[in-house]
């Protein structure tokens, strides 16, 4: 039984605007990382289904963050299927994210109340991931889509659309303050949130402190 029911998770994305992504094979360092990001004031974060271990890290992981970190809600991410969702919410998952829209995997999440986070790269696919349920579209890759552009253009005639924009959205000011006032909900960050240099170094501290300053620059660009 998830410890967030699936309101909890997607207010808590909504709330802060800020699902951080990253992937690592060994527990500990994903451990550290996960805690870091949480220090920064993130709640929920995405652990991606990358590498050939990643289900059994990503078990490991939601283990530990319940006794060490309870407020965190860790999800699944680049999950393109059913099965492999499946495995990753008897694994813990309390959201599932993926790059592309796949009706089954609505379908399963919504048997299971898990929130289901499609990636999408049109107003047609981001019509059929809503009819199946889904509250947040990952418009994916953000960049390549049309950007903060295409997300004003979308939502004139759907304001109703949650958006959350993941491949295009960088740790600066300009750029957050681009998105957040395009109208999207959240942004998911990768690799310029999760340095690979930091990781190097051990530098937790740097990734926190970064993710502290991109949640400021998020309310500061909602007007709060």
């Amino acid at each position: 039984m998830p410890r967030f029911s699936r309101l909890a998770v997607l207010n808590a994305i909504v709330e802060t605007g800020l699902v951080p992504v990253f992937y690592h094979a060994r527990v500990d360092v994903a451990s550290r990382i996960a805690q870091a990001l949480s220090a920064g004031g993130v709640r929920a974060i995405e652990f991606t289904n990358r590498g050939d271990s990643a289900p059994w890290v990503f078990k490991e992981l939601c283990e530990y963050l319940a006794q060490a970190d309870p407020g965190a809600i860790l999800g699944a991410g680049t999950v393109i299927d059913a099965p492999t969702a499946a495995l990753y919410i008897a694994a813990g998952a309390h959201f599932v994210v993926g790059p592309v829209f796949n009706p089954e995997v609505a379908r399963l999440c919504n048997r299971r109340k898990i929130a289901y986070i499609p990636g999408c790269g049109s107003a047609s696919e981001i019509s059929a991931a809503e009819e199946l349920g889904v509250e947040i579209v990952k418009i994916f890759p953000a960049d390549a889509v049309g950007g903060p552009a295409f997300v004003q253009a979308l939502l004139g005639p759907s304001p109703w659309t949650r958006v959350m924009p993941t491949g295009g959205v960088e740790t600066s000011r300009e750029s957050i303050s681009a998105w957040f006032r395009a109208g999207i909900a959240a942004a998911g960050i990768g690799s310029s949130l999760v340095r690979k240099e930091w990781l190097a170094a051990g530098d937790y501290a740097a990734i926190a402190a970064l993710t502290a300053q991109v949640l400021a620059w998020i309310r500061e660009a909602r007007g709060n």
